[in-house]
């Protein structure tokens, strides 16, 4: 590759691209909430979600030193993350909080690298962090759906024009802040009728000696702040 291909495509990723009119934010929202709140139409989208769950616990577990095992996404979107290492501390705690948390979190850095201009250096990197995660799935259906979700990421960033990329880019976020609210709900729920009783709040109360609605209380607030903070930045204001 050239010294100005190169530069072009330097350009090209991590250029600041004109933010779009309000009117196609509001839009990519609005389409985002059909996405997450028809039950039907969740089952579906949910699996995205699972992909950021399941990343968030990766990613957290090897950054505080962890083995990361693998990685399993199933077809009820679910999913299971495994990893080595001390059974309690600090480390362990990051993992197990890392989950439910990650779909707002990972909203949120979109946004702001959308208020900022980088809706391609944003396609780019969801891309990358899709392949990272490809080499630890451990099963058939998880890496259907993460390469699924990575292709649709490099369709768009490599042949789309700068609006679609830009509307792609917004639906995307919106999608992880709106989405990111509804599991600790679920989880919830679930836990009030006797389910989920080894979920990530759970394990978290074991861990810590804090209850575990307390943790989901915490959940809330990472999700709900997550999505205020985030779709100021998306609108603007």
């Amino acid at each position: 590759m050239d010294s100005t291909t190169a530069t072009d495509l330097w350009d090209r990723v991590f250029g600041v691209q004109p933010h779009p009119p309000v009117w196609l934010t509001v839009v990519t929202g609005l389409v985002a909430l059909a996405a997450v709140t028809p039950y039907g139409v969740w089952r579906v989208t949910r699996n995205a979600v699972t992909i950021a769950h399941e990343g968030g616990h990766a990613l957290v577990a090897l950054v505080c030193g962890r083995r990361l095992d693998g990685i399993r996404l199933h077809s009820d979107t679910s999913g299971l993350t495994v990893s080595r290492g001390r059974p309690t501390g600090p480390g362990m705690i990051l993992t197990a909080a890392a989950g439910y948390t990650a779909p707002s979190l990972l909203g949120l850095a979109g946004a702001w690298l959308l208020a900022a201009g980088h809706s391609t250096a944003l396609l780019w990197g969801a891309a990358a962090l899709l392949a990272a995660m490809l080499v630890m799935i451990r099963n058939a259906y998880g890496v259907l759906t993460v390469v699924l979700a990575g292709g649709a990421f490099v369709v768009v960033s490599w042949l789309a024009g700068t609006h679609v990329q830009a509307a792609f880019a917004y639906a995307v976020v919106w999608f992880l802040l709106l989405g990111g609210v509804r599991p600790p709900f679920e989880l919830q729920r679930k836990r009030r009728h006797g389910g989920a009783p080894d979920s990530d709040a759970d394990q978290l109360a074991r861990l810590t000696n804090v209850p575990p609605l307390v943790w989901l209380f915490f959940f809330h607030v990472v999700s709900l702040c997550s999505l205020a903070g985030g779709g100021r930045w998306l609108l603007g204001l």
